[in-house]
């Protein structure tokens, strides 16, 4: 396995993340644990060592569903990125960001026990909180770093201002955020700031939650599967953004890979310092995801790329509007 460094103070990853969030039921529609646990080892057994969780996904199960994986495994062989501070009520409600210095702390022990786990590698509030200075958000984690129970501190969804802020307190490993070929907001502000800071990404949603992986059929949406509700895969914008895959569909094939594979591959190509995130729920998706690694995009790659899907061609959100406005930057 390959591996990167998060920024210039983070640890060695492998270049290849596991993103857990739809491992458990509530993001993609129902999900299949023994699945997402044989999923879990399968990764670990082919070297990826960054596993991404969050305290939110599932009302906490998707932490014990990691936990379970992870049980009999050397804490040394895994990293754990945690996000921290969504609120969420029965039924899935959001009810907001808390990021205050005691709900940092209260989070985190939830966490570590649902983890069964004496320590979090990188601990990161999921949202800006706008009631709170990310200051105090930050002062919060690094007390837990001096305490032991974290290693690295991240941020997620958030601009160019907050990170300089809070890198000011501790510096910051990597940002968490969005980025493929058809979110490429980062691009104009955020990307240069983490670079002039030394700040590393892993980068989540580098197939648009499925919707750039070439396997994206809209008439098989399952019950609870929030893409439903996403613009970018509703209606025209549902269409016209497939249009754009099939381009994409037709260079992958001149590469002898797939789609998917030449997306991930993309987002890697981006610069060292970033570390794509594969959301994949089965062996079957890690299996595809893992060769990407292996993809090594030319000049003429990345230009043909670039013409078949030209910045800020995808169309619509990349989340209903009342989301758009917690995050720190657009598509």
């Amino acid at each position: 396995m390959q591996t990167r460094t998060l920024g210039s103070t983070g640890p060695v990853v492998s270049a290849l993340g596991l993103g857990a969030m739809g491992m458990t039921a509530g993001a993609y529609g129902p999900a299949d644990r023994a699945e997402s646990i044989a999923t879990v080892h399968a990764a670990l057994d082919a070297g990826v060592t960054l596993i991404d969780t969050s305290d939110h996904y599932g009302t906490g199960h998707n932490e014990m569903l990691v936990a379970e994986a992870l049980r009999g495994r050397d804490r040394d062989d895994y990293l754990l990125s945690v996000k921290f501070g969504a609120m969420v009520g029965p039924g899935g409600v959001f009810l907001g960001q808390d990021n205050r210095p005691a709900a940092v702390k209260d989070r985190l022990a939830h966490s570590l026990t649902r983890l069964g786990v004496d320590h979090v590698d990188v601990y990161r509030p999921a949202r800006l909180d706008p009631e709170v200075p990310i200051e105090d958000t930050i002062g919060a984690i690094k007390e837990m770093v001096d305490a032991g129970y974290v290693r690295h501190v991240g941020l997620s969804e958030v601009g160019a201002e907050t990170i300089r802020r809070a890198h000011a307190v501790h510096p910051i490993a990597d940002l968490q955020i969005e980025y493929s070929l058809v979110s490429r907001a980062v691009e104009a502000e955020v990307l240069p700031v983490l670079r002039e800071l030394g700040i590393g990404m892993t980068a989540y949603g580098v197939l648009s939650r499925g919707l750039i992986s070439g396997h994206w059929n809209p008439d098989a949406v399952r019950p609870g599967d929030h893409r439903a509700m996403l613009p970018r895969f509703s209606g025209d914008n549902g269409r016209h953004n497939l249009a754009l895959v099939e381009a994409v569909r037709r260079i992958a094939d001149g590469r002898g890979c797939t789609v998917a594979q030449l997306a991930i591959a993309w987002v890697a190509a981006q610069g060292p310092d970033i570390v794509p995130l594969a959301g994949a729920r089965t062996r079957e998706r890690l299996s595809e995801a893992l060769p990407a690694l292996d993809v090594r995009l030319t000049a003429e790659d990345l230009a043909a790329i670039e013409a078949a899907v030209p910045a800020g061609s995808a169309r619509g959100d990349r989340y209903p509007a009342a989301m758009m406005a917690s995050v720190g930057v657009g598509n």
